[in-house]
């Protein structure tokens, strides 16, 4: 794979990222087999390039995205994308304001709540009538007093859902949604059976209140959708009557965080190479860059991984550098200055913030180069 990489893009300086449109087109189509027909909400942080988020969602089974900033979501309705679900809680009062001033926006948006402090900030607003929201409910697991999962919203309970939509609708505010993100199934290799039983432990019991809580919100407000999972449980989540459609998006690049799933393996579609730049040592190599280190909890799996060469690895006590890489290894010998070593991410859609552009590749052809958030002058945080 690497291979053809390096003739399509044969003449461009490294650093580069190519995302495999094959690679790509094939994740895309096995998210849609695994969601068995119910509807797939894009999430836009994990892809952060316009261009691909259009071509996925022209594709059958996928519709709508995910954003993660108030701000990106009207600067994507002002491109054309419709139906966006800012799934974060916005504290950006102008960009808020813009949003409710503008009529043709506030009907594509739909914004998140998960508490009264939230119903009342949007409520401050010069004109919150209209905004559309959605209400998001913890889907950790509970075992005992163990708190398993992450820590997103406070509202669990039936009672405490309708208590936050009750007053979201008293403030003049049109609820048209429930969002339930069960990290600790979507998010977590099957490393173990500790992990396989937790996983099981959290779907049926999800599967359970969540059925509770719609109900409940269903009998106060007519609901537009009813979101739940991520790529890693997208065939578990799309099984509950309840659940309208379900949200992925790191899927569609396939980083490494995801290459220890049972049930599904993404192929790897996004990609980066770093230049040799110096050469150590016997059995040593330096590549410039390569320091892009993954969100989460920290350790060596959020370190950017050699793709294609198990003769390659990184270096123990120095990591991914910001400046320079140095790798070790029996292929170190056979590396040359200004030779290609490619990487994979170990989440998908970070990759974007150290890249101005994505160059697009089918076998060895280079079929285009499209600009990321970054490579347009986009940063939302």
């Amino acid at each position: 794979m690497t291979r053809t990489w390096d003739v399509a893009t044969s003449g461009l300086p490294a650093p580069l990222a190519v995302v495999d449109l094959d690679a790509f087109e094939a994740n895309a189509d096995d998210l849609v087999r695994r969601a068995g027909g119910v509807p797939i909400r894009v999430a836009t942080k994990s892809v952060r390039c316009r261009s691909l988020l259009t071509r996925v969602l022209g594709r059958p089974g996928f519709a709508g995205v995910m954003a993660y900033s108030v701000r990106e979501a009207c600067w994507l309705v002002g491109s054309g994308v419709d139906d966006v679900f800012v799934a974060y809680p916005s504290v950006d009062v102008p960009a808020l304001a813009e949003l409710g001033q503008d009529p043709w926006a506030a009907r594509q948006v739909t914004l998140t709540i998960d508490s009264l402090e939230h119903v009342e900030l949007l409520a401050s607003l010069e004109r919150p009538h209209g905004l559309r929201v959605a209400v998001d409910v913890d889907a950790s697991l509970r075992l005992g007093r163990v708190h398993i999962g992450v820590r997103r919203s406070p509202v669990r309970t039936p009672a405490e859902a309708t208590a936050v939509v009750q007053a979201a609708l008293a403030a003049g505010l049109d609820v048209v949604g429930l969002m339930f993100y069960d990290a600790q199934i979507a998010g977590l290799p099957d490393t173990s059976p500790a992990v396989r039983m937790v996983k099981r432990r959290s779907a049926a019991s999800l599967l359970e209140r969540r059925t509770a809580v719609v109900g409940a919100v269903r009998e106060l407000t007519d609901l537009r959708f009813v979101n739940g999972g991520g790529t890693g449980s997208v065939h578990l989540t799309a099984l509950d009557p309840v659940v309208t459609e379900v949200a992925a998006g790191s899927g569609l690049y396939g980083p490494t965080l995801f290459d220890g799933y049972d049930d599904f393996s993404p192929r790897p579609a996004a990609a980066f190479a770093l230049a040799v730049t110096r050469r150590p040592g016997p059995g040593f190599a330096t590549v410039s860059g390569g320091g892009y280190i993954a969100s989460g909890p920290p350790g060596w799996n959020r370190l950017p991984s050699v793709f294609g060469r198990r003769d390659l690895s990184l270096v123990r006590r120095e990591g991914a550098g910001e400046v320079q890489t140095p790798l070790r290894g029996s292929g170190a010998g056979d590396l040359r200055v200004g030779d290609r070593v490619w990487f994979r991410h170990a989440k998908a859609g970070e990759l974007c913030e150290r890249f101005d552009a994505l160059h697009l590749v089918r076998g060895e052809e280079l079929v285009e180069t499209v600009p990321t958030y970054r490579g347009e002058g986009r940063n939302f945080g």
